[in-house]
């Protein structure tokens, strides 16, 4: 396996570990502050993982940019172009998913406010069992 092929299988690994580790927070943590954090680190692998499906493994890489081409410079830049999709939809997800933590992070604001606590449980209505 060559190096970059290493570098990239130990990139995603740590990806999949990454988004476990969240998800495990998402679903077992009992405050919603771990729980918003915990959506927060899901939020941010899925992004490095659209930004890696448009990156290109070639040196020099180009920005997609068409002006007048020639047959060859056309062949280059496709060759050698970033995708910039990937990069439009990350953009995009980075501000729709600021305004919903702000949201989220509102609701327990006022939820601590009101009940005194931010544990999921306790909000709920469930007891503790210890």
């Amino acid at each position: 396996m060559s190096e970059a092929g290493l570098v990239w299988s130990l990139l995603v690994g740590l990806l999949a570990v990454n988004l476990l580790v969240s998800v495990y927070g998402i679903i077992y943590g009992r405050s919603l502050t771990k729980k918003l954090i915990s959506l927060t680190i899901f939020s941010d692998t899925v992004y490095v993982f659209f930004i890696m499906v448009g990156y290109r493994l070639v040196y020099p890489t180009v920005p997609p940019v068409y002006v007048e081409l020639t047959r060859d410079q056309l062949e280059y830049l496709v060759k050698h172009a970033v995708d910039p999709v990937p990069q439009a939809l990350v953009l995009t997800g980075i501000v729709i998913g600021m305004a919903v933590n702000a949201l989220i992070g509102f609701g327990i604001i006022q939820a601590y406010r009101l009940k005194k606590t931010v544990t999921a449980r306790e909000l709920v209505g469930f007891e503790e069992v210890e």
